[in-house]
């Protein structure tokens, strides 16, 4: 509201400038006339005076037409005081009236000529003033003399203070519109920020989206491969036993498997399209999963495995657990897949604020600068386990040579069941 009231104050000494002198004009043109008779002047001082009124007016006329973009103190305003100025003394000599119109000279001077001349402006403003005030130019005799001298003492000491407040207003106004301006260009870069900001925010929810749609193929992916696909490799593995044994009871006992491992690889793939946790965490510890599922993949492939906890277990949130448990059997069935180890351990350490999962083998190793490239049906599982990790802030590093067995290491962050 005070910015308004500024720029309105502002707006309003803009119209005194343009229409004040000519309405000052207007009026003393009008009481001087009236007047004119009773103070006795001349039928010649009239024309004259008339003569001098239509020269103002045709002055003000030119300035009006050449003002709007004037600098401040440009050349045009400088003549146009100082024959403004002259005029008004002379219509004030002729009849002291007119001085309604010459007090317009202590208002714009500050605006139409320079700071060096602008004290001579106004004491000759004030010199006509004075004249006014004592009666009429020229003074007469000693005592018109004497009280034009103090008249203009006082109108000169008038206008110094006038000035001196006129150039401070001057400097204050100057001064709140370079405020305005830098307000305004504030207003338009922050406007312009908005604007980007707002742009990318859209953008960053797009990229979210696409990153939530990215990572759940990724889960769904892994979780397909873990379970499901895992599965039928186990079935198709007991299933070939049974077709090349002729021991009926061996051929009974891969059946009995392979029937449980389809019906559990089932119910892993209801859980994962539900984003549930792994069948074996719905009411065992991960360490009591985990020490099922080594065993079970101990009987299945007939090799020693050994399952070990250190550390002070911790309940760990389901999702730390289901991650581990998945790594572990990507990792278990790789070795299985892919190693031939004779025998196998798994170690579960809970650290502090971090829980590690060992899997080592004693089987054929790799070389894992020269793993071949990943392919629709192979490569998946080192990826995907590592991919696993890092969704909770983990991590998965994988130890092997030709030879010399595999030893994969997960950590992660130890995040205690809500």
């Amino acid at each position: 509201m005070a910015g308004m009231g500024m720029v309105s104050l502002e707006r309003r000494w803009e119209q005194f400038y343009r229409y004040g002198a000519s309405a000052l004009l207007g009026f003393a043109t009008l009481i001087s006339a009236a007047v004119a008779q009773a103070i006795g002047m001349t039928r010649a001082q009239m024309y004259a005076a008339g003569a001098l009124v239509l020269a103002t007016v045709a002055l003000q006329v030119w300035w009006g037409r050449v003002r709007p973009g004037l600098p401040e103190h440009a050349v045009p305003g400088r003549v146009y005081y100082c024959v403004r100025t002259a005029l008004a003394f002379a219509l004030t000599f002729l009849n002291p009236l007119f001085s309604i119109f010459a007090v317009i000279g202590y208002f714009d001077v500050a605006r139409l000529l320079p700071k060096p001349v602008m004290r001579a402006g106004m004491l000759v403003t004030a010199v006509t003033m004075a004249g006014s005030e004592a009666g009429g130019l020229p003074p007469d005799g000693a005592t018109g003399w004497i009280l034009f001298g103090g008249l203009f003492v006082l109108n000169a000491s008038i206008t110094t203070a006038f000035a001196h407040l006129g150039v401070k207003e001057l400097e204050a106004a100057k001064e709140r519109a370079a405020t305005i301006m830098s307000l305004e260009e504030t207003n338009a870069r922050l406007e312009q920020a908005m604007e980007e900001n707002a742009s990318l925010h859209a953008q960053l929810i797009i990229q979210a989206r696409e990153a939530g749609v990215a990572d759940e193929r990724r889960r769904l992916a892994a979780e397909i491969h873990d379970t499901i696909a895992q599965g039928l490799a186990g079935i198709i593995a007991q299933l070939q036993v049974v077709s090349a044994s002729t021991d009926t009871e061996v051929a009974r006992t891969h059946l009995e498997r392979a029937s449980a491992l389809a019906r559990s690889s089932l119910g892993e793939a209801r859980r994962s399209v539900q984003n549930l946790s792994p069948a074996e965490l719905e009411n065992d510890t991960l360490p009591e999963a985990l020490k099922k599922t080594v065993a079970g993949w101990a009987e299945r492939g007939g090799v020693r495995a050994d399952f070990t906890v250190t550390g002070t277990e911790e309940p760990l949130h389901d999702e730390v657990a289901s991650t581990l448990l998945r790594i572990a059997q990507e990792a278990l069935a790789n070795a299985g897949k892919h190693a031939s180890p004779a025998r196998v351990g798994v170690t579960l350490s809970f650290m502090g604020d971090e829980v590690s999962l060992d899997v080592r083998d004693d089987g054929s190793g790799f070389d894992p600068l020269a793993l071949p490239a990943r392919s629709g049906s192979h490569g998946f599982g080192l990826a995907g386990m590592k991919a696993r990790a890092e969704r909770i802030a983990g991590t998965v590093t994988v130890e092997s040579e030709e030879g010399g067995g595999t030893a994969v290491s997960a950590r992660v962050p130890l995040v205690r069941h809500g």
